[in-house]
């Protein structure tokens, strides 16, 4: 087994490395927080982290972190290595990220769709985009952590994943509209719940009543402004902005913000 530099021990990041250190991956971890790395083989710095892996994995919030750790690691990568982005940072990002490697170096992108559950009991999907050798390389790390979905070249898995997340959050932000509208109505929520989850729209009362996720409104905000997008989920995005209280709770929770 190759050894693997895992970056970035959040929500979703610290069950992920745990997974992979108990399958028998040689792993070693970094994290901005020491504290989360306790349990596993920690390095003082990213840069200390990747010395000798041939395979690098980070897991962080957003295009700015993912830019900053990148810049403290990739330098140091020797020709062959391989990077795995799971970060959620949408296909631009990753291109001028991909741009930025030294010569030799390959990357693949694999964003998730998930919670810390499935994180913890590798259940994942995990979209991966990138070199089909690479892909090959990289899979029996992934399967590790989820049920891999091939979607193409470099920058795919990125692309699909704000594709995916934006009709996700966006259903949700329907329904709480919807029981917001049956509320006004005197319509009781399980009547209105009820006949929407035998419609087209089953998945999304669902997701909008799950209550073992735990993906924060914040970050479906970010995932929104990366994915761009017209009028639709532009107002979607402000509705999620506009309830701050909720900020790093679920995303269910903006149900019952919104019939406030």
């Amino acid at each position: 087994m190759e050894k693997i530099a895992f970056l970035g021990l959040g929500r979703m990041g610290l069950p992920m490395a745990r997974r992979l250190a108990a399958a028998g991956h040689p792993l070693t971890v970094w994290n901005r927080s020491p504290a989360r790395t306790e349990g596993l083989d920690a390095a003082a710095s990213p840069a200390e982290a990747v010395q000798g892996a041939g395979l690098v994995i980070t897991m962080l919030a957003d295009p700015a972190a993912v830019e900053s750790v990148a810049g403290r690691f990739t330098a140091e990568l020797a020709a062959g290595a391989l990077w795995t982005d799971m970060s959620s940072i949408g296909p631009d990002a990753t291109a001028t990220l991909r741009g930025r490697l030294p010569d030799g170096v390959a990357m693949v992108d694999a964003p998730v769709l998930g919670s810390v559950g499935p994180a913890a009991s590798g259940q994942l999907t995990v979209l991966a985009g990138g070199r089909p050798e690479d892909l090959d390389r990289v899979q029996p790390v992934l399967d590790v952590l989820g049920t891999v979905v091939r979607c193409g070249g470099p920058g795919a898995g990125a692309a699909l994943k704000l594709v995916l997340i934006s009709a996700m959050v966006g259903g949700v932000a329907v329904i709480g509209e919807a029981i917001a509208l049956a509320d006004s109505l005197g319509l009781p929520e399980e009547l209105t719940l009820g006949a929407l989850s035998r419609g087209p729209l089953g998945g999304a009362v669902a997701r909008a009543r799950s209550t073992d996720s735990d993906f924060p409104v914040r970050l479906a905000a970010k995932d929104l402004a990366l994915a761009g997008g017209g009028p639709v989920l532009g107002a979607v995005r402000d509705v999620l902005l506009a309830h701050p209280d909720v900020a790093e709770q679920d995303l269910s929770r903006v149900v019952d913000a919104m019939r406030r």
